[in-house]
């Protein structure tokens, strides 16, 4: 990768870069990190600002998260008085819930320091965060109100906790919150692009940003053996759907499935059925680890039955050289071509699953080629060289936009 003293074009900036971290380690987390190390990379000064998500184990604690959520004033406080300090060209939230709250949004607004909000996920639309529900992909909260969501206690599957989250939604959504203090979405895909639009978000606003991989892990030099899963082990990744597909399958596939998650002993408990003699679980793997086992396999298998936002697990695969199997639905049909990069199969269906999966492995030869096109797609898309490039772009817009914006307001402030 080319350094700051080589890109004459990539001018020093000063980022704070914000994260409120999950209970469980997940994608986001991946890309907040990468970010900012990408940043420094090319010479910029960035501050990371990180709260960890905990459980509150008390009703006392539930209700100060609940208060928290839709605004915290510590956080008014304490990140007016780092703004203030440091002085950054630019703020990029990646998560503020449940802790950091829109709050700081309002800080960034006084101090008259440009924001930029990633959108890794849904949930300025829906309070689970992923328009799934029961098995299915569920858009009432879209299409009818965040009142839905209540009804069905779609947050944790607690009524109680849905309700704040609903809340604090409702509450910014009446202060115009979303439309007005945030000089630039970004979204992972088109297809997410288009549903926050839905969800009444100004498209002028939104950029398209997908995730990259970071460093580059470099194409694999052998055939794959084996079909691979490695993700969350939670039903709306498509484990279940997987499994079915494996004892539908009239040829013995060789699977490796690498993840830890809620279902993992349910898992445990159902490889011991002879009819998955062909699947091997490895549990959590390292990074490393994980991206060898990907360069080891033929194809990766993806069968996620919500929407998705941009999984880095399908970019690392196409930096490795290995083709997709993915489910014909939201971002994921959008990142893999069907039959350039990998194959669709219709979501929740084992038994098309399981014909894609026999028809794969029967044809190493097309599968192969598809691999260097996954190698092609990730040169062109998601090298990390090209999304520093994009980010500076995004970073470009709001702060010029902001400027524009505030020099606008001031004159039409001066002729009142």
């Amino acid at each position: 990768m080319r350094t700051a003293k080589q890109d004459p074009g990539a001018s020093k900036v000063k980022v704070i870069s914000v994260h409120n971290r999950y209970l469980l380690r997940g994608g986001e987390d991946q890309v907040f990190e990468s970010e900012a190390s990408l940043m420094t990379q090319y010479g910029w000064q960035v501050t990371p600002v990180i709260e960890q998500n905990t459980y509150p184990d008390s009703v006392i604690k539930k209700l100060g998260v609940a208060a928290d959520c839709i605004w915290s004033r510590r956080w008014y406080r304490e990140f007016s008085a780092l703004l203030k300090r440091d002085r950054p060209d630019v703020v990029h939230v990646h998560n503020f819930f449940p802790l950091i709250s829109p709050a700081v949004y309002y800080a960034c607004r006084k101090a008259g320091v440009p924001l930029v909000q990633t959108l890794h996920n849904y949930r300025l639309l829906c309070p689970a965060a992923t328009l799934y529900r029961d098995g299915d992909v569920c858009e009432e909260c879209l299409q009818h109100g965040l009142i839905r969501g209540v009804r069905h206690g779609c947050y944790q599957g607690s009524k109680l906790g849905t309700s704040a989250l609903a809340l604090m939604l409702q509450v910014h959504r009446s202060l115009r919150t979303w439309s007005k203090m945030v000089n630039c979405y970004i979204a992972l895909t088109e297809f997410s692009r288009r549903k926050l639009m839905d969800g009444g978000l100004p498209a002028s606003k939104i950029r398209v940003k997908p995730n990259f991989v970071l460093p580059d892990p470099g194409m694999r030099e052998r055939r794959g053996h084996y079909a691979l899963f490695a993700g969350r082990l939670v039903d709306p990744k498509g484990l279940p759907t997987l499994l079915e597909a494996w004892k539908l399958l009239r040829t013995p596939v060789p699977l490796v499935i690498i993840g830890d998650g809620p279902d993992r002993e349910r898992l445990q408990e159902q490889l011991k059925d002879p009819a998955f003699k062909s699947v091997e679980y490895r549990g959590r793997l390292s990074h490393e680890a994980t991206i060898e086992a990907m360069k080891g396999a033929r194809f990766l298998i993806f069968p996620s039955e919500w929407y998705e936002g941009f999984p880095v697990t399908i970019a690392e695969s196409f930096a490795c050289g290995v083709p997709v199997v993915c489910s014909r639905l939201g971002s994921m049909q959008e990142i893999v071509a069907d039959g350039r990069t990998g194959l669709h199969f219709r979501p929740t269906e084992a038994d098309d699953l399981a014909a894609k999966v026999e028809w794969a492995w029967e044809h190493p030869e097309q599968m192969e080629a598809m691999g260097r096109g996954a190698r092609l797609e990730f040169e062109a898309k998601y090298t990390a060289e090209r999304n520093f490039y994009m980010l500076k772009e995004i970073y470009e817009f709001a702060i010029h936009g902001y400027s524009n914006r505030d020099r606008k307001e001031e004159c039409e402030a001066a002729l009142v």
